[in-house]
């Protein structure tokens, strides 16, 4: 990798960018380049701007998903699907190396951009499948990202693909942290649409007319990661989900009511009101059952 952009001390790597970006939010993405050119302080953009790709690129509650981890100072990581950089600075902040693979150009400009004053980032632009890594790393975050590789991975099974290769990209002890939406969440069933598709039900109906997007019950996932060679593997789930938590539970702190739980809440489609979601917790968490409907998952495997 030899073709490099420097800015402000960031690594830009043009080497593996084909010149299209595959995957976009649209032109909000202009607005949002625009606002981290001029400060990083976006609480009060936030507040004025009620478009979701705004809330969901720029707030900090973004980070409260793996704020907690103990990552190791002494450590690399790889950060694939770096999106608009919103973990990125957290990544940066707590490890020596940082390298952050996202398929858009664009966003890999708001990602330099916004952490213009970090020193330990390097942004590769390009499609994952075709990069040729030549390290291994003793972390890799795939955030809101696996869903995704039935549309760029090219493999009979694209899903266990991504991971096997992941995998290839740790060091023996190296650690991979996954956050996914479960496709037999709660609010699915209680009326919101699919995050992905904007379908009704197209989760629970398994992803009927569909390959290029999907996300996974527990069992499933968990199966996948043992596939893939993972053999250490710890389920968490963050509430109401991965992208806004305000709260992590673990399969040995479980929540013990509905009363635990934040409300789901609903940014980029109108849903149906077909039943009181936290009635509906009560009695799974009563049943035991709530690592199965839980609405989404961080996964750490090693």
């Amino acid at each position: 990798m030899s073709n490099y952009v420097e800015n402000s001390g960031i690594k830009l790597n043009l080497d593996c960018y084909d010149g299209k970006d595959l995957y976009s939010d649209g032109d909000v993405e202009d607005d949002i380049l625009e606002i981290v050119g001029k400060t990083n302080d976006f609480a009060e953009i936030i507040s004025q701007d009620d478009r979701w790709a705004v809330l969901y690129h720029l707030t900090d509650i973004r980070k409260n998903l793996l704020d907690w981890f103990p990552f190791e100072k002494e450590s690399s990581l790889l950060e694939i699907g770096g999106g608009c950089g919103a973990l990125t600075g957290l990544f940066c902040e707590r490890v020596r190396e940082v390298t952050s693979v996202e398929i858009s150009m664009r966003r890999a400009k708001i990602i330099s951009t916004r952490h213009s004053n970090v020193r330990n980032l390097e942004i590769v632009v390009g499609n994952f499948e075709k990069i040729d890594f030549t390290k291994k790393y003793d972390y890799v975050t795939l955030i809101g990202v696996l869903e995704y590789a039935g549309s760029f991975i090219s493999a009979d099974n694209p899903y266990l693909s991504f991971l096997e290769k992941v995998k290839s990209l740790l060091k023996p002890d190296g650690k991979l942290l996954l956050a996914i939406e479960n496709k037999y969440g709660v609010k699915y069933f209680s009326g919101f649409a699919e995050d992905h598709t904007s379908k009704y039900f197209h989760g629970v109906e398994d992803y009927t007319g569909t390959t290029s997007v999907r996300t996974f019950s527990r069992n499933e996932m968990i199966k996948m990661f043992d596939s893939a060679g993972f053999k250490d593997v710890k389920c968490y789930y963050p509430c109401p989900d991965y992208k806004l938590p305000s709260i992590i539970f673990s399969d040995e702190y479980l929540p013990q009511n509905a009363r635990d739980l934040p409300k789901s809440q609903n940014f980029d489609n109108d849903r149906l009101e077909l039943f009181s979601e936290k009635n509906a917790f009560e009695g799974i968490i009563r049943a035991g059952m709530f690592h199965d409907f839980a609405n989404s998952f961080l996964f750490i495997a090693g």
